[in-house]
């Protein structure tokens, strides 16, 4: 879901600058007194050989101006983590890797391209807001960002979206036993991002009660903050049991195959997982709701468990936010 939803998005914005060359060529053709008037791309020299060693003097050298908090802050990941993803992209991509052109001058290197695909989505600024820094054009910093983005689905993919593994539900259930509630898989909850950039055809679409256009992100998140499952891509509109009704996390579980998992509680014993969830989700054995109105002790701290152990998910969000 979450990848057809940026096929569409990307194609619509192709074709919307597409859109804007034709147009303009056509209505220079209209009339041959203006065709000398025709308002051509003007080809600006830039300095790519000074924007890699500013980068790199910046952020990247033995010694660099900025130290790794401000690293942190400004990449939001950090310097060993950065460096990873790189090295792994550049070797899938060849789109990456430095070349020169056809006059022999190197062109940018996979540190430029990918600083600005990531300062484009972490801040959500336009395409040529890093050119005066990282001196990259418009046109390559939009490619760069859809090279990046699909590059980083069909490398780590594997390892990181996905369902999880024996060893992996071992580990998740053995830790949710500590904290007082055998045989829970994770939190799920769902959240409305922002959509500042929504293009005006798509706006009633999205908008929901936060009256802004919105994507609805459903996640289910462990207590290291490990998001295993997220659908996302659902318009804003749409409320929780919407978004879970065209989920696919209970596929599997419809087809009669389940993650193995074993636990006794008051003496019975049970074969099927269960994740956390707000008060919104339907009745289903694989939710354990808080109780609303709770009367007694013994209700009250299981409330206060259930919020607590609950708020895995609440975290993760407040990360993706950050």
């Amino acid at each position: 879901m979450a990848r057809t939803f940026f096929r569409k998005l990307l194609t619509y914005v192709s074709s919307e600058d597409d859109s804007d060359v034709v147009f303009n060529e056509e209505a220079d053709g209209q009339s041959s007194r203006h065709r000398n008037n025709r308002q051509r791309r003007k080809f600006i020299r830039r300095d790519h050989i000074e924007g890699h060693e500013r980068l790199f003097r910046d952020y990247f050298a033995e010694n660099p101006v900025y130290p790794s908090n401000l690293f942190q802050r400004r990449f939001r990941m950090s310097r060993p983590l950065f460096l990873r993803i790189l090295n792994e992209v550049e070797s899938y991509e060849p789109y990456f890797v430095q070349r020169r052109d056809s006059a022999g001058r190197l062109g940018l290197s996979s540190m430029q391209k990918i600083t600005a695909a990531l300062r484009m989505m972490a801040y959500g600024v336009t395409g040529d807001f890093m050119d005066e820094y990282i001196r990259i054009g418009e046109s390559t910093a939009m490619e760069s960002l859809k090279k990046f983005s699909e590059t980083i689905v069909s490398v780590f993919s594997d390892e990181y979206l996905r369902s999880p593994n024996a060893n992996d539900i071992t580990r998740l259930l053995a830790v949710a036993e500590q904290r007082g509630f055998p045989g829970m898989l994770g939190s799920i909850d769902c959240m409305h991002w922002k959509w500042k950039n929504c293009p005006a055809a798509w706006k009633g679409m999205y908008s929901g009660h936060i009256r802004e256009p919105t994507i609805i992100l459903e996640a289910v998140a462990s207590y290291d903050l490990w998001i295993w499952h997220a659908f996302f891509g659902m318009p804003g509109s749409h409320n929780d049991i919407n978004v879970l009704e065209r989920s696919f996390i209970f596929t599997e579980l419809a087809q009669g195959r389940a993650p193995p998992v074993n636990y006794t509680i008051n003496g019975n014993d049970y074969t099927m997982g269960y994740y956390l969830a707000d008060g919104i989700y339907p009745k289903w054995r694989t939710f354990v709701k808080t109780i609303p109105s709770p009367r007694g002790n013994k209700k009250k701290n299981f409330v206060k468990a259930q919020e607590s152990a609950r708020k895995d998910v609440e975290r993760a969000f407040g990360v993706l936010q950050q």
